[in-house]
């Protein structure tokens, strides 16, 4: 189905069971997301598959996780949400949801970076590493930065004239969807992830204290949208300007209280492990030296990478 068409840019396709089920996007950017989309998931099976080679257990839950999130980034770009977006608002906002909300957090919970890390060559992992530790990846994920990226873009794009402008020139606007991507990744990453963060360390408390707040401005965004008295775009009505202004306020209420599952989750897992190594320190000072001194020597290590990284390293990680 063609994307662009009419005076206004986009294609003005009418909301019925039929189009909801095959109105899909087959343009050359679509199509780009999904070969991304597929290798993404055939590197990750093939990394998995890999440790199990190795007599290692990947968790399965991390696997779906990362498929999760790899499935809503093409439901956002290819699927009838994407093809609606030029005639509903209520679809876009939806769209929106699955790169900001549901993507990035489901990807994070995947911890394709310790994945990486596990299986990939020598030559791999110290480029990554590098990256990890650059100066430029620690400005992108600066709390400021990410937050003028999550935030701040959502606020100049709904609430000034930048959506009818990218709306009528989709090129635009799927670049400024992928920086909608970016933007949840960079957000989310250090709050619900299982990878090491190198850079600005949060503890699990501050983790939760930030989606707490986090949810403000978002609330304030879809109140906002909800009584604007003029379409936001010219391609949408003012009932559908509404709608997915209540969309976006009550979608944000309801992620904010899932996200902290996961979090608090981590948290309690922490604390198990913490607990778990703290009592094999002190059956060690019962048993012969060497192994007082191994014990010891796990202890400097635990301590070098929780300084290192700001978490407790799991299971996984040990034992690479």
């Amino acid at each position: 189905m063609p994307r662009m068409s009419g005076s206004n840019g986009m294609s003005n396709v009418r909301f019925d069971l039929h189009n909801a089920l095959t109105a899909w996007q087959w343009s050359p950017f679509s199509i780009f997301i999904v070969a991304v989309v597929i290798a993404l998931g055939c590197w990750y099976l093939s990394a998995d598959w890999q440790l199990a080679a190795r007599g290692r257990r990947w968790p399965g839950l991390r696997t779906m996780s990362f498929f999760g999130g790899l499935v809503a980034i093409d439901l956002a770009f290819q699927s009838p949400v994407s093809t609606f977006t030029g005639s509903y608002f209520e679809a876009h906002v939806v769209q929106h949801l699955l790169l900001m909300i549901v993507a990035p957090p489901l990807l994070a919970m995947g911890a394709p970076s310790t994945l990486l890390l596990q299986t990939a060559s020598r030559k791999i992992k110290t480029r990554w590493l590098a990256v990890l530790r650059s100066r430029p990846f620690a400005v992108l994920t600066h709390p400021v930065t990410a937050w003028s990226l999550y935030f701040g873009l959502m606020f100049v794009f709904f609430l000034t004239p930048l959506i009818n402008f990218a709306m009528q020139h989709m090129a635009l606007m799927d670049a400024i969807n992928i920086v909608f991507l970016i933007g949840g990744c960079v957000f989310w990453w250090p709050l619900v992830g299982a990878d090491p963060i190198v850079h600005w360390k949060m503890s699990h408390g501050a983790r939760m204290f930030s989606v707490l707040v986090g949810a403000a401005p978002e609330t304030f965004l879809g109140v906002a949208i909800l009584s604007l008295r003029d379409p936001i775009a010219s391609m949408y009505s003012v009932q559908s300007t509404h709608a997915g202004g209540g969309l976006l306020w009550m979608s944000t209420e309801f992620a904010t209280v899932i996200a902290f599952v996961p979090i608090f989750v981590q948290w309690m897992r922490s604390e198990e492990r913490i607990a778990a190594r703290e009592d094999a320190r002190r059956e060690a000072g019962h048993r012969p030296s060497s192994s007082s001194r191994e014990a010891e020597a796990a202890q400097r290590w635990e301590a070098e990478w929780m300084a290192r990284t700001g978490s407790v390293p799991s299971q996984a990680v040990e034992d690479g």
